[in-house]
């Protein structure tokens, strides 16, 4: 795992680095619904096998820290929900 810092790993990520993310608040930026919460409460236990897993792993690919941190992020216009 590489001991860079987020402002040292990426510096064009517009952040200085005395400047702070906003805190996310869950009841605005993140509603949920009644409907939301039985479900997830429904799927937090729900097993999942070896074989699921390793699927899940596989899908994840080989790449590395490093790798991972120089993939470049999404393109195009902005948009609003």
């Amino acid at each position: 795992m590489s001991s860079k810092r987020h402002s040292e790993a990426e510096p064009h990520s517009g952040l200085r680095p005395s400047s702070r993310p906003t805190p996310l608040d869950l009841e605005r930026d993140l509603p949920t619904t009644p409907e939301d919460v039985a479900a997830l409460r429904r799927l937090r236990d729900l097993p999942v096998s070896p074989a699921e897993y390793e699927e899940l792993l596989r899908a994840c690919g080989d790449a590395s820290p490093e790798e991972l941190a120089r993939r470049q992020g999404p393109r195009g216009e902005p948009f609003e929900l």
